[in-house]
């Protein structure tokens, strides 16, 4: 399986996902338009081995429901993602049952190589 969880509307997404020249092999998911089901977050778990590791803390809401003074639960991580699509670090990208998640170069070249 190939797929991409991305935005459509993030500028950093649609770069990664031109510059890797990901094609019509992947599956394409606006967690934007096609909310992430928790099947599918329970899913990327089990590859990344915590929700805190697809929790991004750059996300807008983050500093407005001042959730960098609480402590979180594995439990609250997930719950904050089905909620807002925006918590989740993306883009996402699930080759072969390997995980890929965020936008750091190390990753967007480890997804490079993956995909050969």
């Amino acid at each position: 399986m190939k797929k991409v969880y991305h935005l459509s509307t993030c500028n950093t997404c649609q770069r990664i996902i031109k510059e890797l020249g990901i094609g019509d092999d992947f599956t394409y998911q606006d967690i934007k338009t096609e909310k992430i089901t928790p099947a599918q977050l329970d899913e990327m778990k089990e590859l990344t081995g915590s929700y805190e590791s697809l929790f991004s803390r750059v996300a807008r809401k983050y500093k407005e429901l001042g959730l960098k003074d609480k402590s979180l639960a594995e439990e609250d991580y997930r719950q904050y993602i089905l909620d807002e699509y925006t918590f989740l670090k993306r883009p996402v990208f699930i080759i072969d049952g390997q995980i890929f998640v965020g936008n750091s170069k190390k990753n967007v070249a480890a997804v490079a190589e993956a995909i050969g």
